[in-house]
């Protein structure tokens, strides 16, 4: 797969109830954590739920073919996988996730996402405290 795909990433900030931007969800407020981003044909959709400088919350939907070039962070991200199967490589070393299944990426970590098929994961991002 060709890793600089992710050009073609679209981030949706619109809150569908009052289609006023909104850079976190309605707090509050009950969400189906599947509803929050919906599929967009050849594309990569970010929804942020909370975010702030201690670390975020996103939720993203991956069209099948997407991917998300390789990238490291400093920081240990927790993914779940909430609709579909997704291909997460880190280090070098492929993982199949599943609904409802996790995986902690390590800080400092290489990975990157292939969505052979759709999928839909909650990513969470604690920088706090971080101690390497």
């Amino acid at each position: 797969m060709n890793m600089e795909k992710n050009k073609d990433i679209h981030t949706d900030l619109t809150d569908k109830s009052n289609h006023t931007p909104s850079t976190e969800i309605e707090k509050s407020k009950v969400h189906i954590i599947v509803e929050i981003t919906e599929y967009i044909p050849n594309a990569v959709v970010s929804r942020t739920i909370i975010k702030k400088t201690t670390g975020n919350v996103t939720v993203t939907s991956f069209d099948s073919g997407e991917e998300l070039a390789e990238k490291t962070s400093p920081f240990d991200t927790y993914v779940q996988i909430i609709d579909g199967v997704a291909e997460v490589v880190i280090n070098e070393k492929n993982y199949l996730l599943r609904t409802g299944d996790g995986i902690v990426i390590p800080a400092h970590a290489s990975h990157c996402f292939n969505a052979n098929e759709q999928f839909k994961m909650i990513s969470t991002v604690i920088k706090s405290g971080y101690e390497d």
